[in-house]
């Protein structure tokens, strides 16, 4: 303690040149506060568009390890004729196996949590429509190079970089349907079928004709009574204003008189003494279901001197499903639509349920598609030339 105001009377004896080294170090100081502030604020700057230019060069070896490497993909399909999908949003090509596309579709188009032999059932299905394609060399409306999309105009499917990043468990079950079915395909009288299929039926199948207009004799209606317990989107109701309704018709309302008339009067839903219409099938006496189809769907709509097929209807009107009922209420059209999808081939719920209640794939696929039979991939393709491992 004796000693520090010593050394403290020291430096004051030297007196001025102390004093000028202590402001000296004060100026040091602060340039270097200033050349601080000055980093911080080009941190701020660079995102803005220089960090740009920065992240094009490859990183310096120094920088550490990148994101960790993806989980394995244990018992990863393999083999089968290269299938070549057009990455809409990429922009790109990606060159799988059959297999590996098989499992890409079925990641997109079936939750992996169903049972395993609806997976193995969405699995052959899948790998049926590409295999169809193949073999007919059906290319149109596709980028110079591809097969297939990876959109809903012909099956979703989800690239390996994306697939990845998927928990390992759904990755393994996924891998399980597509190995345990592989190299199986769909056919009818030795050809690959067209494998339609959707998610939810209203408690049947449709006729392709009655959807599409030409029949295919293995798409016919059947009995699909697993949906409505299983599925979520069995039945939803929507209200849409009246003039919306004929707007999207491409209508007016003095098209169609009989709904104005209704619409004037107020109160009433369908059936009731002032529409004077069959309940559940007419708003009024010119705007009212004509027909229904073998799988329950809205056949032909009227509305004034218009008619429209139940398709049309759900289309126009964006409905989950063509089977529907409806009833006015004052100036809006409730719709409650039963089913999620066109309804043709094979209901994805449905295949769910009767895997629950211990149906295979194979009883699965034959109960949807009439008169089929399963058969091999790689024997259609090699006869079709086109080479498959």
């Amino acid at each position: 303690m004796t000693m520090l105001p010593t050394r403290m009377s020291a430096k004051r004896w030297k007196g001025g040149s102390g004093a000028r080294r202590s402001s000296r170090r004060n100026d040091l100081l602060g340039r270097v506060v200033l050349w601080a502030a000055g980093l911080v604020a080009l941190a701020v700057l660079l995102p803005l568009g220089l960090v740009d230019r920065l992240a094009d060069r490859p990183p310096a070896a120094e920088t550490g390890p990148g994101p960790a490497p993806a989980p394995p993909m244990t018992g990863t399909p393999e083999g089968g004729t290269e299938v070549r999908v057009y990455l809409a949003s990429a922009h790109k090509i990606e060159s799988v196996p059959l297999e590996q596309y098989a499992r890409g579709v079925l990641a997109a188009e079936m939750p992996a949590d169903f049972e395993l032999e609806a997976l193995k059932a969405q699995a052959i299905a899948a790998r049926t429509y590409i295999v169809r394609r193949l073999r007919t060399g059906d290319t149109a409306g596709i980028s110079e190079g591809a097969d297939v999309t990876d959109t809903v105009a012909h099956q979703v499917y989800i690239p390996l970089a994306e697939l990845a990043k998927r928990p390992e468990g759904m990755i393994a079950r996924l891998n399980r349907a597509v190995n345990e079915t592989r190299d199986q395909v769909i056919t009818y009288q030795g050809e690959p079928i067209m494998a339609a299929f959707f998610s939810t039926s209203n408690g049947y199948t449709e006729n392709a004709e009655d959807y599409w207009k030409n029949p295919v004799p293995y798409l016919k209606s059947v009995p699909s009574p697993w949906d409505q317990a299983e599925s979520p989107r069995y039945a939803v109701t929507v209200d849409l204003a009246l003039n919306e309704v004929l707007e999207k018709l491409g209508l007016t309302p003095a098209a169609v008189p009989g709904l104005a008339q209704a619409s004037r009067q107020g109160g009433g839903g369908a059936g009731s003494a002032s529409s004077g219409t069959v309940a559940g099938d007419g708003l009024a006496e010119d705007v009212r279901i004509l027909s229904r189809t073998a799988g329950k769907r809205v056949g032909e709509v009227q509305f004034g001197s218009m008619r429209f097929s139940g398709r049309d209807m759900r289309e126009k009107l964006n409905l989950r499903s063509s089977a529907f009922n409806w009833e006015r209420d004052g100036d809006k059209l409730r719709i409650t639509t039963y089913g999620y999808g066109h309804g043709v081939g094979m209901s994805q719920y449905g295949a769910q349920g009767m895997a629950k209640q211990g149906a295979a794939a194979e009883r699965i696929l034959t109960y949807y598609y009439t008169g089929v039979q399963l058969d091999k991939a790689s024997k259609l393709l090699t006869a079709a030339g086109r080479p498959s491992s």
